[in-house]
């Protein structure tokens, strides 16, 4: 059964009985996902097989759903990150559609949220430049009917990480 078919946190929990060692091994992997069962099973201190199969467990599970390297935007020639926000044309089944799709294509674009308020969706974008920038938004109004595009370049990235808190796990625990 996976994490999307299920209604309710405490009931998935309850169902999957998320341990404190599960967390442990989760806030290892969060750290780094390299490490070899024989690594983990040490600095959480489980053994090799059981650790194993608690890994392959929560996989099945979808509490890990990947496994990768995380690299340096700007080593990597896309250090600006961009804020892009959007109010929609229209909000029909048909533009939501074109919509997913149309971001879909785009490399540059790695994060796309619908949100509450005044406006209906937030893009992340990671660019070499303003020129770069500016390209990524001429292609994305070319392929969808927008109302209104705005946008904020990132001075200064205070805090960026890709781990997400497991104190809801512990608590649960």
């Amino acid at each position: 059964m996976s994490f999307q078919k299920v209604y309710s946190w405490d009931i998935y929990l309850a169902m999957h009985q998320i341990d404190d060692m599960d967390v442990r091994i989760l806030g290892q992997l969060q750290r780094d996902g390299t490490l070899s069962v024989d690594a983990l099973s040490e600095r959480v201190n489980l053994s090799r097989n059981a650790c194993w199969r608690r890994v392959k467990q929560l996989e099945e599970r979808g509490l890990i759903r990947d496994r990768v390297a995380i690299l340096d935007a700007e080593a990597a020639g896309c250090g600006l990150s961009v804020f892009i926000f959007l109010r929609a044309a229209s909000h029909d089944a048909d533009w939501l559609k074109s919509f997913r799709e149309a971001v879909g294509t785009f490399p540059e674009i790695v994060g796309v949220y619908r949100t509450s308020g005044d406006l209906d969706y937030v893009l992340r974008a990671r660019v070499s430049d303003v020129k770069a920038y500016d390209r990524l938004y001429q292609r994305l109004i070319a392929k969808v009917k927008l109302a209104d595009v705005s946008a904020s370049f990132v001075m200064e990235e205070i805090k960026e990480t890709t781990a997400i808190p497991l104190s809801a796990l512990s608590r649960k625990a």
